[in-house]
């Protein structure tokens, strides 16, 4: 165990990913790039008794090519998701484990609310067998099965965990992760976080909520989700998961690891205001972005992008880009925004991770993605909203951050790595 030092640098090492317009890295940039909409018509079950009809499934997903048949039966979706993007992001890495050399790696890996999927098929069964409900369900519909058996798979020893906060758990869990490095808790670390949150009665739900949006007149349901637009009205529900690896830089610079970016700011905080609603002038992650900005010293005028929650709702966008304005003062519309979810939809605990990433890959490539079905500015939000098409731009730092229901807000900031 090392001692703990907040001015070790931390590397981005690996991706990995499975989502609505791709899983693996390659094809979800290029879709992303290109402007490709993962959004459809739902086929999981018949969507007539919402308003909203679209979602972002994963198309095209073998489980058994990332767990053993037996194991992916008795589990829940979002923990194979999980398990598939941390395997491409440890390939990506190219790390090797020797049987136990797994001290030093940790594992910190969240779902917003884990295995519903499996608890809503238990429940089915229990009303007519009993004694046929698995055994093996409540292992495997925790918010933190996704941790363990990453860890199981890769032979992670070292710290292990789930940090659970809504739709910015993916955030969150970037950041205690790359912190968890600084304080000399592990060497590496795989973080990120999975959701799948198409079941139907969670649908209906956020349906119910009137949380969720409708295409314009005349519209397909890729027009759904437009943030910051004047005419946005919801959001479009998505699953996946998302995966990074974080290493001490300097050891990641000896075995000659390819680094994406750094990890230089983490920032989280608390509405204390309601349990769906922001808080007035989006206050709360206002405090997460300050935090991220000045634990480590980011300077903020050089921060050129932020990829931001941006769900499209009314008052969410509107919130959000009050926080922009309240941190980045006269300089906010010098900072470009790249709303993916536009793309993709929401994809709940699995956002902050899946959005971090496409923000590392902004990092690196020096791309803003455009945001899709933007046409007619928010004269109450004036932010630059990359549109039309996305943009080759000098990014020296991006920003991701995102809103949990709770009142949680979480920010983590990537760096360009230029090398030493």
């Amino acid at each position: 165990m090392r001692r703990p030092d907040f001015s070790r640098r931390v590397a981005v090492t690996g991706l990995g990913i499975v989502s609505p317009i791709g899983n693996d890295i390659p094809t979800a940039w290029s879709n992303l790039v290109e402007g490709r909409s993962g959004l459809r018509e739902i086929t999981y079950w018949d969507p007539a008794v919402t308003d909203c009809h679209a979602a972002g499934e994963v198309r095209d997903f073998d489980a058994t090519q990332w767990m053993d048949f037996k194991a992916v039966r008795r589990t829940d979706k979002n923990v194979v998701f999980g398990v598939a993007a941390a395997k491409q992001a440890w390939a990506d890495a190219g790390i090797e484990l020797s049987p136990g050399d797994g001290d030093d790696v940790g594992v910190v890996f969240g779902s917003g609310v884990g295995g519903p999927g499996l608890m809503a098929d238990a429940m089915e069964t229990m009303k007519t067998k009993p004694r046929s409900v698995s055994p093996f369900f409540i292992a495997n519909m925790l918010p933190d099965t996704a941790s363990g058996q990453i860890a199981i798979e890769l032979g992670a020893r070292g710290p292990n965990m789930c940090v659970v906060t809504a739709c910015s758990t993916g955030t969150h869990n970037i950041g205690e992760a790359a912190e968890g490095i600084r304080r000399g808790d592990f060497t590496t670390v795989v973080c990120g976080s999975t959701e799948t949150p198409l079941y139907e009665v969670g649908y209906v739900g956020f349906s119910n909520m009137r949380g969720m949006g409708t295409p314009r007149e005349g519209r397909p349901l890729t027009d759904i989700s437009r943030p910051y637009d004047r005419s946005r009205n919801g959001f479009v529900l998505g699953e996946g998961a998302g995966a990074l690896i974080l290493e001490d830089l300097e050891l990641a610079k000896k075995r000659g690891a390819r680094i994406y970016a750094e990890v230089v700011g983490f920032g989280s905080a608390a509405d204390a205001w309601d349990l769906i609603q922001p808080i007035e002038k989006g206050d709360g992650v206002r405090r997460a972005i300050e935090m991220a900005l000045e634990r480590h010293g980011v300077p903020r005028d050089e921060i050129d992008l932020i990829n931001p929650h941006g769900t499209s709702t009314p008052l969410g966008d509107l919130r959000e880009s009050q926080a922009f304005w309240s941190v980045f003062g006269s300089r906010t519309k010098e900072v470009a925004v790249t709303g993916t979810k536009s793309v993709t939809g929401h994809l709940m605990g699995a956002a902050g991770a899946v959005e971090g990433i496409f923000s590392v890959l902004s990092v690196h490539h020096q791309i803003a993605p455009a945001t899709l079905n933007y046409e007619e500015p928010d004269p109450e939000i004036d932010l630059d909203v990359v549109h039309g098409a996305s943009r080759e731009m000098r990014i020296r730092y991006a920003l991701s951050d995102n809103i949990g229901l709770g009142g949680h807000n979480g920010a983590v900031i990537f760096k360009r790595y230029m090398g030493d």
